[in-house]
C-alpha cells in the first residue's frame, strides 16, 4: 500500500493529496501541497504526528492565509491547517476568553463586544486567525496580542505532547515572538476588561472606519508586506519616498491606497508578487541604506 493510500485509510476525509493551496491564501495564489491535513481535534493531530515519526513528511503549518504567499510549485510534504472544530470561543469568568486557534480575530472581537469584554476591539481590524496573530504578535492602533494574552495550549511536534505556555514565558517583540516552529497552537486565552457594550462598539467602529480610510479592501492582498522600522520610518513612507509605489511585475502591483499592500491584480503568479517584493526591497536599500524586513511569510518552492 502506498503512503497516500495508508494516510487516506487512516485519516479519511481529513487528509487530501495534491491539494490546491491557492484556496488558502488571500493572494489566491500558490501551487499544490503533497498532502493537506485538517485535523478534526487535538487527539487526531497527535495521532498524525506520531504516525509521521515513521513517514518523516516535512511539516508546514498555515493559518487563515491572510499573511502567507505560497509559491507557484506548491509545498512538499504535508501542510497542516486546523479544521473548523478549532474555531470556537468560550467565556471563562467575566473577562477571559478561551479561544480555538483557528478562530478569526474579528469573530473574537465581536464575541467580546456581545459579552461586554473590552480591550479586544483592535482584533476587529486584524485579518486572519488568532493562532497566527499570536505567533506574529499582531496589533494595530497601539494594541497588540502580547498585551491581552494569558496563555496558550500548543502541541509539540517533536515530542507529540500537548503543553500549556504562560504569556510570561513568551518573548514578544514587534510583529514577532520566540515561539518555536515546533509548536502548533491549538487554543489561546485572552484577558480583557469589563466594559459596556456601547463603549466597546463605539471604539470598535472608530477603528474599523480608520482602517477603511487608509487600507484597501475587497482585493487579493495579504496585508502589510514589510514591517515598520519605527513610528517615523514606516514601510509605506519609505516605498513612497523612493518612488517604488508605481512598480509592477507581471500582474502584481502595489495598492494605490496603501503602498505597503501588494496586490494580485487578477492573473498574477506568486513569482510576480515575490519579484515585486524584492524589486522594492532592493530599491529602498539602494536609495536609503535601509533593509526592509518582510511581515508576510513566503512558503513553498
Amino acid at each position: 500500500m502506498s503512503l497516500d493510500q495508508k494516510l487516506i485509510k487512516k485519516f479519511g476525509d481529513n487528509i487530501s493529496k495534491d491539494a490546491k493551496l491557492s484556496n488558502y491564501s488571500w493572494f489566491n495564489l500558490g501551487g499544490p501541497a503533497d498532502f493537506l491535513f485538517k485535523p478534526r481535534n487535538s487527539d487526531q493531530l497527535l495521532e498524525f504526528l506520531r504516525e509521521n515519526k515513521k513517514n518523516k513528511l516535512k511539516i508546514t503549518i498555515i493559518g487563515a492565509g491572510s499573511n502567507t504567499l505560497i509559491r507557484d510549485k506548491g509545498v512538499r510534504g504535508v501542510v497542516i491547517k486546523l479544521g473548523p472544530e478549532f474555531s470556537n470561543i468560550k467565556l471563562i469568568g467575566k473577562d477571559i476568553l478561551d479561544v480555538g486557534a483557528a478562530t478569526l480575530d474579528r469573530k473574537i472581537s465581536n464575541f467580546a463586544k456581545e459579552n461586554e469584554v473590552g480591550n479586544l476591539e483592535f482584533l476587529s481590524c486584524i485579518p486572519g486567525s488568532i493562532g497566527g496573530a499570536v505567533i506574529m504578535n499582531s496589533g494595530c492602533y497601539e494594541s497588540d496580542i502580547s498585551k491581552v494574552l494569558v496563555s496558550l495550549k500548543v502541541i509539540d511536534i517533536n515530542e507529540c505532547k500537548e503543553k500549556e505556555i504562560k504569556c510570561d514565558n513568551i518573548k514578544f517583540f514587534y510583529r514577532g515572538s520566540n515561539l518555536a516552529d515546533k509548536f502548533i497552537i491549538t487554543s489561546v486565552r485572552l484577558k480583557g476588561v469589563i466594559k459596556s457594550k456601547s463603549l466597546i462598539e463605539k471604539k470598535q467602529q472608530e477603528m474599523i472606519e480608520k482602517k477603511k480610510l487608509s487600507q484597501p479592501s475587497q482585493i487579493k492582498t495579504c496585508g502589510s508586506t514589510f514591517k515598520n522600522l519605527s513610528s517615523e520610518k514606516k514601510a509605506w513612507k519609505l516605498i513612497k519616498e523612493t518612488g517604488c509605489d508605481k512598480f509592477e511585475e507581471g500582474d502584481a502591483k502595489i495598492s494605490d491606497k496603501h503602498c505597503n499592500f501588494f496586490v494580485n491584480n487578477g492573473s498574477a503568479r506568486s513569482a510576480d508578487i515575490e519579484k515585486l517584493i524584492y524589486k522594492v526591497k532592493q530599491s529602498v536599500e539602494k536609495k536609503t541604506g535601509i533593509n526592509l524586513e518582510l511581515e508576510i511569510k513566503i512558503i513553498g518552492e
